[in-house]
């Protein structure tokens, strides 16, 4: 598999403020790589660099082996972008919109099977007027598939849905990459992105503060595990057999191990020998979104201590 994108000390500034502040990664052809961060951190800047509608200020960004900034329709012919909100023809069907832009492209997909692949073969003959805004959504990826691209970009693919059209768009997301395309990913749902991404990219204040894949963003992989349950009637945390703390929001007894078998195996053990039952038994580490705003909190402390050291 060959490079989608590749992006070296991208910069952008706007004025005096600089958004993007050399950024460098790489997106291979077929996987999905979700770009994530808090509003205002540079994430819009970037995907716009790279669908070619902005400027760049300094470093080499090549997309599909072209340099986006120089407009080239052949590049916009192999890309396609869904943007968390469109405007399409109200009074057209779902059918008519979807054969219109077949036009616009010089190797665009099978319409009857891009209505398959986003689930809308019912909305088929309806008016784009009549549709939920779920089904709008649906539109959406489908105008950013109906050119066959090599790449797509999704700004927030799932916004709005309910959980169950959220799961039925990561089914289809994922059989795009089977067909070999290249996703770039921006969400805000830690879980899609922990369900979809091969790699994932963090972005505070204009720097990326992390990159991997989900399982290993920040360290994830190898912090420790989270054994929580509740007391026991007539228990104390002296009387466990491993240390532990109170969590006194939850109401839970934590023991945190970087060897969650063994510890378990002894808190089950002398559980069992006492006839008790630790109700609410769980065992975690922590999830991509707990590493994700560690990670986005981090560097937004360290920006503040920043500015207020520029200002004395």
């Amino acid at each position: 598999m060959g490079v989608a994108v590749a992006v070296d000390g991208l910069q952008k500034s706007y004025d005096t403020v600089e958004a993007v502040k050399g950024v460098s990664f790489s997106i291979e052809e077929g996987e999905v790589f979700a770009l994530l961060g808090p509003n205002g951190a540079g994430k819009t800047s970037i995907v716009e660099i790279l669908e070619g509608y902005r400027k760049r200020s300094a470093g080499t960004v090549e997309v599909l082996g072209m340099d986006p900034e120089k407009g080239s329709r052949r590049l916009k012919e192999r890309i396609g972008i869904v943007l968390q909100e469109s405007t399409t023809e109200p009074y057209l069907t779902v059918e008519e919109v979807l054969r219109q832009r077949t036009f616009w492209y010089p190797r665009p997909s099978n319409v009857d099977d891009v209505i398959g692949l986003v689930g809308l073969e019912e909305k088929r003959r309806a008016r784009l007027r009549t549709l939920s805004g779920g089904q709008q959504r649906r539109l959406d990826l489908a105008l950013g598939l109906i050119g066959n691209p090599d790449l797509i970009f999704l700004d927030e693919p799932t916004t709005g849905f309910d959980p169950s059209a959220r799961r039925a768009s990561w089914v289809i997301i994922r059989n795009l990459c089977s067909l070999g395309k290249t996703v770039l990913l921006t969400t805000h749902y830690m879980d899609e992105a922990q369900h979809l991404a091969n790699r994932v990219a963090v972005i505070a204040g204009g720097v990326f503060v992390a990159e991997g894949t989900p399982d290993s963003l920040g360290g994830r992989n190898q912090a420790a595990a989270n054994i929580r349950f509740s007391l026991p009637e007539g228990i104390t945390l002296q009387d466990l057999p491993v240390p532990a703390r109170p969590d006194k929001v939850a109401g839970e007894v934590v023991i945190d191990t970087q060897e969650p078998t063994a510890a378990l195996a002894r808190l089950t053990g002398w559980a069992v020998e006492r006839h008790l039952e630790l109700a609410g038994l769980t065992v975690t580490r922590p999830s991509l979104e707990d590493v994700y705003l560690e990670l986005a909190g981090d560097a937004a402390e360290r920006a503040s201590q920043n500015a207020m050291k520029a200002t004395t």
